[in-house]
Parts: structure tokens; sequence; C-alpha cells
């Protein structure tokens, strides 16, 4: 949590959105607009998910990529419109059948790498020469993985339909690939999340596309596009890609693979109060949403309380920690707002609000899938 503390804004964002661009990367590919390309048979779409689970998988994928971000506003890239993972960008990906992969992204101001495998994420930011390293936790081994049956299938869809619409599995091409797609929207009216697009091939089961789309917008607020996509093995060396020699290395704690039985989780309010050498602000209730967690986060210095309100896509989180002495603020460089007489640092998307400001030596960071009205009232009311 320390590193959070210290790095600037544009290095902040520019972390966040590598380690995004990696998750998605390595679970799902997009591939190019549908347009001649040969249609797979209709199939309800219980079969269709458990055909793509059972597919064989390909050795390795390659395939050129663009990256769409639409999730930053302006004031959030100032200094930091060319980096690639900010603001878009063009580029080349590989991954091997065995959990490894690298994603290349190129833009004017600089290149970004991903790499990742079985056990290490690293993200190489050629802007500013730094090496973010982070560990992956481990997966569970041994015994053989039986997808689930069709009834099975048919039975998770039908508990997520309680508080998501579904839609059908829509034969389609992707990329010239015959492909099924799928749309998924949050029955729950909080939060902003529209929907979320997935694509995947119909014959090998590999995710194809992923867009995310806020509510009353028609273009995806992120997605991953490639064209040129084939299967097949790829060498080692196209994956296998260490960072300069001579660039900065910044590990991010993550407790992945630690040694030990994990620590019992302090929770509760009165628990998490009596951990910390300040005053928490937690009201009952806050913009109308009950508190639901109270839980102890961090360590050493950086201990806090995370307390969420609410729950779903309308929850709102809060985290509150002894204010840093000396360092930067990672929130300065963006827009001001003014919280119940303090100042404090805004950060909007379409997707959702983050506040954070600074009283009585405590930080206070508010963040929930709402618009930065509803955030700032709500930070203003924690007095």
């Amino acid at each position: 949590m320390k590193l959070f503390r210290t790095l600037p804004t544009s290095r902040l964002l520019l972390l966040l959105g590598s380690l995004v661009a990696a998750l998605v990367a390595g679970v799902a590919i997009a591939v190019a607009a549908s347009g001649g390309g040969p249609v797979p048979q209709p199939k309800a779409l219980p079969d269709a998910i458990h055909d793509a689970l059972t597919a064989p998988a390909p050795q390795g994928i390659t395939a050129d990529i663009s990256f769409t971000n639409d999730l930053l506003p302006t004031s959030a890239l100032t200094g930091q419109a060319g980096s690639p993972l900010l603001s878009g960008a063009t580029g080349r990906l590989w991954t091997t059948n065995d959990g490894r992969g690298r994603l290349e992204l190129q833009s004017n101001a600089g290149d970004v790498q991903v790499v990742w495998n079985g056990d290490r994420l690293t993200v190489y930011d050629a802007t500013s020469n730094t090496v973010y390293r982070a560990t992956l936790p481990k997966t569970a081994t041994g015994g053989a993985h039986q997808p689930p049956s069709v009834s099975k299938i048919a039975d998770v869809l039908a508990k997520l339909g309680a508080h998501w619409a579904i839609g059908a599995a829509t034969p389609t091409d992707v990329g010239g690939q015959p492909a099924y797609d799928v749309r998924v929207s949050p029955e729950d009216p909080g939060g902003l999340l529209g929907s979320v697009e997935l694509a995947w091939d119909a014959l090998r089961g590999v995710p194809l596309r992923v867009a995310i789309y806020a509510k009353g917008t028609a273009k995806p607020v992120l997605e991953l596009t490639a064209t040129n996509v084939s299967y097949g093995a790829v060498p080692g060396s196209d994956v296998d890609v260490s960072p300069p020699a001579g660039a900065k290395v910044v590990d991010i704690p993550t407790g992945a693979g630690a040694g030990g039985a994990p620590a019992q989780p302090v929770t509760g309010l009165a628990a998490v109060q009596a951990a910390l050498p300040f005053t928490l602000v937690a009201p009952d209730t806050l913009g109308g949403l009950q508190r639901t967690s109270v839980r102890l986060v961090g360590h050493g210095d950086s201990q806090g309380a995370l307390i969420v309100y609410g729950d779903g896509l309308g929850a709102i989180a809060v985290l509150e920690r002894a204010a840093p002495v000396g360092g930067s603020d990672p929130f300065a460089a963006l827009p001001a707002v003014s919280i119940a007489g303090a100042t404090g640092h805004e950060l909007a998307t379409p997707l959702g609000t983050v506040v954070e400001w600074q009283r009585n030596g405590v930080a206070t960071a508010l963040a929930g899938s709402v618009a930065p009205a509803t955030a700032e009232a709500d930070a203003a009311s924690l007095r």
C-alpha cells in the first residue's frame, strides 16, 4: 500500500491501466468486427458454453492488437496522453497454452510491454524506463478438471438471471472466425455499468471479444480488438522476454505466494477501530445505504479501514488511513473539488467516481459506480 502513496498520478494511472490490460489480455482477445466469414449453427446458450469449455485448447495464439480506452477523462491524462494504456494503442499479442503470454502496445510517447506466466506479472513502461512486478496467486493443481454439464451450466445461468439480464448466444463471425456473441446487463438499478459483451470462437472455445459499456452509451468505454488472429505453437522466445537491465524496478506487494497460513482478518467496527491510531468516521448509513462491512486493510504504517455501504453495483466503498507524512499525493494532479470545506481531488469516469481528501490527519478515499455529484455529496457527509 505504501507504493500507491508515493507514485505520482500519471504513474499510478499507468500502473492500474497496465494491470487491467494484462488481465484482459490473459483471458480474452477481442477481434475485428464481423463480416463475411462463416457463421455457426444456432445453439442454446448453455450448449454453446459447454462446447466452448470442452473444446481442445489451441497450442498458442498470435494476433495484432488495437486497444481502446475511453474510460479516463482528458484531465486525468495530463502529460500522459501518449501512454498506450491510458489513451489507446496498437500492438501485438502472443499467448501459449501453458499460461504464458506477452502483450506489446505502442504509441508516439513510448511502448508498454506486459509479460505474464504462472508466477509473475511484469509491466515495462518505456516512457519512464520502469518495470512493475507482481507475484500472481498460486492456482490449485492436481486432478483433471471436469467441465460442468449442460444442465449445471443452465442452473448457474438461471441463478445469475436473478441479478443479470443474459442475452442469447448469437451466431456471428468475428474476424472471419465462426463465433457466438452474448451481452450481459445488470438488473441492479445501482451503478453506472451498462453491459458487458463477450464473443468466443465456436470451434475452439477461445474468448474472442470483450467490451465494457457504460449506461446510456452505444460505444464501449473499454475494448480490446485483434486482427490477423492465428492459432498454433508459439515459440518460447516470443513470450519469455525480459525488460532492459537498466530499468528501475518497482515491486507491487500482493501477498500472493507468501508462506504460512493467512492471517485472520480483522472485521467489525469495534475491532478495526481498536487496531487504528485515529478515529474512524463510519456512520450507520451513507447516502441512504446501510453500512454492510468494516475491514482492516494494509500493514504497518499504511493500515487503514475499508468500509462498505450497500451491496452490488450501487455499493460505496470508503478507505480511511492516517494521512501520509511527506511524499507526493497520487491524486494531486486530478481536478480539485471542495469536500465540506476541505480540498479534495476527483477522478470521474463513465463507470464510476473516486474522491480523495484529507482532514484532521486522516486521508479518506470514497469510490463507487456513481456520478460525481453523488460521490461528492456522500463524501461531504463524512465529517
